[in-house]
Parts: C-alpha cells; structure tokens; sequence
C-alpha cells in the first residue's frame, strides 16, 4: 500500500481576540514610531519599533499556545509587519538622515521599503517548503533592528543623521537587499519553551537582560549587527562543508508548523 502524506486540516478563517491583539499592538508600536519621528523624537521612534518586534514575537505563539491560528491572523500580521517593519524604519531614516542624500536618500528608503514587502510576500507562499529551522533571507524584524538599531545609537554617541547619512544610506540598503537574498538565517523556530531546562538556561536570560540594561542601544544593535551576518557565515560553512545552501526542504517529515509565521 503506497504511503501518503497526512494532510494537514486548513487553518481557521475567524478572528481571535488574543492574538489579533499582540498583533495590533506591533502595529501600534509602529505607527507610534513614525508619529514620534515626524516629532523628531527619533530615540522614541527607535524604541518604538523594538517593542513591535518583542510583541510580533508573540502574537504567533500565543495564538500556538491558545490553538487560535487563523487564516485572519496570519495577513493580519503581515500587513502589520510591513507597517511596523517595511514603511516605518523607511520613512524614518529618510526623516532623520537620507533626506540630506536628494533622490539617493529616497531610492535608499525606498529599496528597503520594497524589499520588505517583498520578503513578507515571499515568506507567505513559501511557508510549506521553507526549512522551518532557517529564514530564507533576513527576516524583516531583524532588518527594521539592523537600521533602527543604527539610528538608536549613533544619537547616542552625539551624531546627527547628516553626519552618517552616506552610513545610513549603506545600512538601508543592505538590511533591504539582504532580506530578499537566498542567504539562510536561523529562525529558533525548533526551541521548544515547553520542555524543561536546566537551570544555568534561566540563570544566562537573566544576564542577557542585565547586559542589555546597560546600554540598551549599543547591546541590541550588536546582537543583531551579528544577527545580520550570521546568515552569511553560514553561507561560507556551508560552502566549504560542500553542503547544500538552499533552505527549501525535500521533507515530508518535518511536524506541522502551520501558523509559525504569525
């Protein structure tokens, strides 16, 4: 008898409460960070797209935890992202240091901007063949960090954004470029939180969080400036292991991971 594969139930089309309301709040965390921007409170705006991150990282597992994954859910958290993650750190580094650049500036806000939607649509209709250990290019979050993250501490250090604007101008483009490339990044998505840890685990999140008490602009952008070329070194790994660097999966014994995306 011939084996098939077990076909998975299709997501839910109602709406949730739970979830859905992460989801608006990333979004408000986005809008808030072009107000304040418009404001030139651009550490405000910074921090505004940070806290959308933290709540985008948990829409979809309370909606895993609750079993309230939707089709609903699922564009939602899209279009919040490209707001929160696409539009938003485009406008706001124009806003702060591409202006200065003229057209350079804009297509440099611009070329993120479209790469993100970009991303996001490519992400939609490769969620079933996409290795759920690896991003297939940088994922938008960490790309929206990458560029606010760059803002965040160079008004730190006491720069204004026309003294880096050509800085800002690479850093757009290549947070925008990378996210539509091929390059793998790794998604945490095969941490299980639900099993038990030992207790040193526990003891390393609470100094992470101390260490990015410290100065929390400096810290998060290094870990995502890292975060940002891990991808290629694992590129480079692969390459000299003569393995295979797309993360399109051959498997049909993956577990279901429906829904992972919100």
């Amino acid at each position: 008898m011939e084996n098939t594969p077990l076909q998975t139930p299709p997501r839910h089309k109602g709406i949730y409460v739970l979830p859905n309301l992460f989801t608006l709040a990333a979004l408000f965390g986005g809008f808030y960070a072009i107000v304040m921007a418009m404001n030139d409170r651009f550490d405000l705006a910074a921090i505004g797209v940070f806290c959308a991150m933290i709540l985008d990282s948990l829409d979809g597992r309370v909606a895993r935890m609750t079993n309230t994954q939707s089709e609903f859910g699922a564009q939602m958290d899209s279009l919040a992202d490209m707001v929160s993650f696409g539009a938003a750190p485009a406008l706001i580094a124009y806003e702060w240091a591409l202006k200065g650049l003229g057209r350079w500036g804009w297509v440099a806000a611009f070329v993120y901007c479209a790469c993100a939607a970009l991303r996001l649509a490519r992400f939609n209709v490769n969620t079933e063949v996409v290795d759920k250990r690896f991003f297939q290019g940088l994922p938008s979050p960490a790309a929206a960090a990458l560029v606010m993250g760059f803002m965040w501490i160079m008004q730190e250090l006491g720069f204004a954004g026309k003294d880096v604007s050509w800085l800002m101008f690479v850093m757009a483009l290549y947070a925008g470029l990378t996210m539509v490339t091929n390059v793998p990044f790794y998604s945490f998505k095969d941490m299980h939180f639900k099993k038990t840890v030992p207790f040193v685990v526990l003891v390393a999140i609470a100094l992470a969080i101390a260490v990015i008490g410290i100065h929390p602009p400096s810290v998060l952008f290094l870990i995502f400036m890292l975060y940002g070329i891990s991808g290629y070194v694992i590129v480079i790994y692969k390459r000299i292991k003569g393995q295979p660097i797309s993360v399109i999966s051959t498997s049909i014994d993956e577990p279901e991971e429906k829904g992972l995306h919100q």
